[in-house]
């Protein structure tokens, strides 16, 4: 059984960067045909895909939020990050990090961490 956690600081101040850790449970990040996304949810808005990196280790990103955007993985702690640089009160949002399958061009997450809340305020 999978399990995802999300992990790291709540407050981050305007233009530094926020750096969140994905640790997962019950299954590799390194298992084939698993992508493993970081997803976010601004206050009032609906999901923005942020950013994958597959098992391969090989990274994607949401063209709008690329040029900030870094994900990479530890595998033998079985964890994935995310970087975003220059953040600003806009990226306030809760931040969720999935596991799934990648299919004509979308994402089937079968796995989701419980989401944490990231607030962006000097």
């Amino acid at each position: 059984q999978v399990q995802l956690q999300e992990s790291g600081p709540g407050l981050v101040k305007p233009s530094q960067t926020l750096s969140l850790t994905c640790t997962v449970s019950g299954g590799s990040i390194t298992t084939n045909y698993y992508y493993w996304s970081w997803i976010r949810q601004p206050p009032g808005k609906g999901l923005e895909w942020m950013g994958a990196i597959a098992y391969s280790g090989s990274t994607y990103y949401s063209p709008s939020l690329k040029s900030r955007t870094s994900i990479s993985r530890d595998t033998s702690k079985n964890q994935f990050t995310l970087q975003l640089s220059s953040v600003t009160p806009e990226d306030t949002a809760v931040y969720y990090c999935a596991g799934g399958d990648y299919y004509s061009g979308s994402y089937y997450y079968d796995y989701w961490g419980q989401g944490t809340q990231v607030t962006v305020s000097s």
